[in-house]
């Protein structure tokens, strides 16, 4: 790192990208694979903040319809299969239920919007929606006995932060320089490009020169457009914080909920790691710190009685066992409450300066065709031209494989049983974690292992030195908290002192 630092000083690069959610790691991405010369910088951990923070879908988005979105809605759809393409390892399909409550949405409405959800982009192997009975189908019987019928849909289920991880992965290993825990500081025009300066946590102060920055700080863009000298903006953010909590499995079936609530809000409720529910989430104004954010006991309280609302099975406070925030920096586009601002993304590049694109609003299911809209607006600027390349590309760990030839790319299970075959020696959940995380790169991190025992010390329940080595090799983990929450989901198992044993290793890691 430090060696990278100084080379850094020492020369030009073509993009400085601010922002290590998303957008920033999407943008990154397709700007290597064309060509141009990348840095991203962070000022916390990839993923951290908004990006992690999701209800982890891959989704439309139909309740946008009830908002006239179209036009997202069906660049969104066109998406979904595109990125379920992509990282079949880390992204798959799910089928929601959604029970007909007669005091909510008619019947004939939600038919409606159904439809249009099934037909305004192309399904290539999504299954179209349908009514069904709850009496009879399998997602009835965790309902109260009022919920008679139901209509199931399909969407897609994403990891989220390693989402991010992925397409950061990908710009490293195309040239670019993936600088985490480093915050920009200042920028300022010189000639015809830009001059930042950089603080890195470790390895203090460097300034760099960039011929264009692209501003994809999330919450903070607005603040870093303000601090850029020279630079003009004319659109803003509007903050809303979505909250979500985690509790024991309230269902043992693979399909995830739709509600509908009284307040005509909707929350999911979603399988989460085998033995857990997600449910979320939440949409309030927010003014605080976007780096502070958290879950107030009132949103505890509303997640769970709306839950309580539609299943048998009461929870309350006291049977959360995790729970995570965050904020979403939506385009403020002046409307009155919080769950009808757009989802849409802006693109603004200041004409009048060196090339400064400030990435305004967004959803991660259509990061990478923002990303692709950044480049078109960015290469002329450049004085460059690339074609576009994302749509066709799998993530690392995404080509999976059986037998040494592509598998279907849905066919995760014939994949885990190659994997499962090639390591006998693992336990099955541990594999299955395994393939899931890093798919045909599980190997990879595996290295030489041949036995358990290879794997060295089981530092924290599931995390063994091998893998948690090359976290800190391949993917910017620095922190317990990198690893547990955002690399892999394994703090749900831990305990106070697995936490600090992993801390303790991650420390002697940086010090060699």
């Amino acid at each position: 790192m430090q060696s990278t630092l100084k080379q850094l000083a020492q020369q030009d690069c073509d993009l400085l990208i601010v922002g290590g959610g998303i957008n920033g790691v999407g943008i990154a991405r397709d700007a290597a694979g064309r060509g141009l010369r990348v840095i991203l910088c962070e000022q916390h951990d990839l993923a951290q903040h908004t990006s992690s923070a999701s209800t982890k879908l891959i989704h439309g988005g139909l309740r946008y319809l009830e908002y006239y979105e179209f036009k997202l809605v069906r660049k969104a759809l066109q998406e979904r299969e595109v990125l379920l393409r992509a990282a079949p390892h880390i992204m798959w399909p799910l089928r929601f239920v959604m029970p007909h409550d007669a005091g909510q949405r008619p019947a004939w409405m939600i038919r409606a919007g159904l439809f249009l959800y099934d037909h305004l982009a192309r399904r290539a192997f999504l299954p179209a929606s349908e009514a069904v009975s709850l009496r009879k189908h399998v997602a009835g019987a965790p309902l109260k006995g009022d919920y008679r019928r139901g209509f199931v849909y399909s969407d897609g289920w994403v990891d989220d932060a390693r989402l991010v991880v992925l397409n950061a992965l990908d710009a490293s290993e195309r040239g670019a320089s993936i600088l985490t825990r480093t915050k920009c500081i200042d920028v300022r025009q010189q000639g015809e490009g830009w001059r930042a300066t950089l603080d890195s946590e470790q390895h203090g102060r460097i300034d760099v020169s960039a011929r264009a920055i692209v501003n994809a700080a999330g919450p903070w863009t607005a603040q870093f457009a303000n601090a850029a000298a020279g630079t003009r903006h004319t659109h803003g953010l509007r903050l809303v914080k979505g909250s979500h909590i985690i509790v024991p499995r309230l269902f043992d079936h693979p399909y995830a909920y739709l509600f509908q609530n009284p307040d005509r809000r909707i929350i999911f409720a979603i399988p989460y790691q085998d033995e857990f529910t997600l449910i979320g989430t939440t949409d309030l104004e927010y003014t605080g710190d976007p780096g502070q954010v958290t879950i107030s006991d009132a949103e505890v309280g509303y997640l769970c009685q709306m839950a309580n609302r539609y299943f048998s099975k009461q929870i309350t406070a006291a049977d959360v066992v995790w729970t995570y925030s965050g904020v979403r920096p939506l385009l403020d586009d002046s409307a009155q409450n919080a769950s009808a601002v757009t989802r849409d993304y802006l693109l603004e590049c200041d004409q009048k300066t060196a090339p400064f694109l400030n990435v305004w609003g967004g959803k991660i299911t259509t990061y990478r065709k923002l990303a692709e809209e950044a480049l078109a607006m960015l290469l002329p600027r450049l004085g460059r031209a690339a074609p576009d390349w994302t749509a066709a590309a799998p993530l690392p760990g995404g080509d999976l494989q059986q037998a040494g030839a592509l598998v279907d790319s849905y066919d995760f299970a014939s994949f885990l049983q190659q994997f499962c075959a090639r390591y006998p020696w693992l336990p099955a959940k541990l594999a299955q974690r395994y393939a899931r995380c890093y798919g045909s790169r599980a190997s990879r991190m595996l290295g030489s292992a041949k036995k358990i025992s290879d794997l060295g010390e089981e530092l924290a329940p599931g995390i063994f030195e091998q893998e948690a080595r090359y976290l800190f090799e391949v993917e910017w983990a620095r922190s317990a908290e990198d690893i547990l929450w955002r690399r892999t989901k394994r703090g749900l198992y831990c305990q106070p002192q697995h936490v600090a044993r992993l801390q303790q290793w991650l420390m002697q890691m940086m010090q060699q």
